[in-house]
C-alpha cells in the first residue's frame, strides 16, 4: 500500500502543479527579456547566442544549472593592447571552464564610467564559486582615467597586457583602418608630422599606442607590476598552449587548457581551437583577423624601429622581459 500511495502522489504531482484551480489552467508565464547587448567590434562575434543561452536565473531550472550563480565585477581584466592579440587570448581562455568572460567589449571604464558599478556588473556572465569573471577592452591601457578607475572598484583586480612589436601593431592598425576608410593618407605620410626632418607624429593613435612604457608609467601609479601581467602577441602566434599556461598561473587556475586544444590554421597564419567554448567544432577568428598588410616602404619601417627602440628598452626594464622586438 506504502509503494502505491507514493505512485500515486507522484503522479498527481506533476499533473496537478499545473493547475491553480479544479479544471483552470494557470497563465502562462511571459519569458524574461533578453539583458542589453553591447556592440562588438565589427567582425567579431556578438554575445547574443551566449545571453540567450544561459537560463533565467530567477526559474528554478536556472537553480538547478547555475547553482548560485550570480553576476560579480570582474576579478581579472585584459585591458592591452589594441591589435596585440587581446581577441585570440580571450577566445582561448574561455575554453576554461573555470572563466566566464563578456563577448563584446564593455567599455565602461573609458566610454561608459558614468552608468556606474551596478550597470556593469550587470553586463557579466553569471558565475559559480570558484569561477573567474573576465572582460576584455584593449583601449583601457590608453586611457588616462582607466587606473584609478578600476582600482577604485578593486585594488586586487588581475590586469593582462597582450604586447606586440609596436611597428607591426601600427602596421596593423593602419591595415584594419584602411579597411574601412580606402581613401585615408598613406601609412608613410601619417607616420611623420615632417618625413624631411624624420619627426614622427607621435599624436597619431597608432603611433601612440605602441609607446608602452609611457602608459605603463600610469598603471604603476595604481597597481603594483606583480599585479600585471604581459602576454607576448608573437609567442601566443606561435607558442598559444605556452602563452596561457602563463595566464592560467597568473590567474591561479588549473592548467587545463593544452597544446591538445590548438591547431595551425595556414591560411591564416594562425593558431585556431579544435573546439570552441560550448561547441564542438573547429574554431578560427573572423575575417577581420590576419589581414594582408600592405607593402610599406622599409625606410619608414627603419626610422620608426629606431624611435622605438628607446622606449622598448625602458618597457623590458619595467616588466623584467625582452620581447626581442628589435
Amino acid at each position: 500500500m506504502l509503494f502505491l500511495w507514493l505512485y500515486m502522489f507522484y503522479s498527481c504531482a506533476g499533473s496537478c502543479a499545473g493547475l491553480t484551480t479544479r479544471g483552470s489552467p494557470a497563465p502562462p508565464r511571459a519569458a524574461p527579456p533578453l539583458p542589453p547587448l553591447l556592440p562588438g567590434e565589427p567582425g567579431e562575434e556578438s554575445s547574443l547566442e551566449e545571453q540567450r543561452a544561459a537560463p533565467d536565473a530567477g526559474s528554478p531550472i536556472s537553480s538547478f544549472f547555475n547553482g548560485s550563480g550570480t553576476k560579480r565585477l570582474p576579478q581579472a581584466i585584459i585591458i592591452g593592447v589594441k591589435k596585440g592579440g587581446t581577441r585570440a587570448l580571450l577566445e582561448f581562455l574561455r575554453v576554461h571552464p573555470d572563466v566566464r568572460a563578456v563577448g563584446a567589449e564593455p567599455h565602461f571604464f573609458d566610454r561608459n564610467y558614468e552608468r556606474g558599478l551596478a550597470w556593469y556588473r550587470e553586463l557579466m556572465p553569471r558565475t559559480l564559486e570558484g569561477q573567474i569573471t573576465m572582460e576584455k577592452t584593449p583601449s583601457y591601457f590608453v586611457t588616462k582615467e582607466a587606473p584609478a578607475r578600476i582600482s577604485s572598484m578593486s585594488r586586487g583586480t588581475k590586469l593582462i597586457v597582450v604586447v606586440r612589436d609596436p611597428v607591426t601593431r601600427a602596421i596593423s592598425d593602419y591595415t584594419q583602418t584602411l579597411s574601412k576608410k580606402p581613401d585615408i593618407p598613406t601609412f608613410e605620410s601619417l607616420t611623420f608630422k615632417n618625413r624631411t626632418t624624420g619627426l614622427i607624429d607621435t599624436s597619431w593613435s597608432a603611433i601612440q599606442i605602441g609607446i608602452y612604457a609611457k602608459h605603463l608609467e600610469n598603471w604603476l601609479l595604481h597597481f603594483p607590476i606583480g599585479q600585471i601581467l604581459f602576454v607576448s602577441g608573437e609567442r601566443l602566434i606561435r607558442d598559444p598552449a605556452g602563452e596561457l599556461g602563463r595566464v592560467q598561473d597568473f590567474l591561479g587556475l588549473k592548467r587545463i587548457i593544452t597544446d591538445k586544444h590548438f591547431y595551425f590554421n595556414k591560411t591564416k597564419g594562425f593558431p585556431c581551437l579544435k573546439k570552441a567554448e560550448g561547441s564542438s567544432k573547429p574554431h578560427c577568428l573572423g575575417k577581420t583577423k590576419g589581414r594582408t598588410h600592405p607593402d610599406i616602404d622599409q625606410e619608414v619601417v627603419q626610422r620608426l624601429r629606431d624611435f622605438y627602440r628607446p622606449f622598448n628598452m625602458k618597457f623590458y626594464q619595467m616588466t623584467g622581459q625582452d620581447f626581442g622586438w628589435d
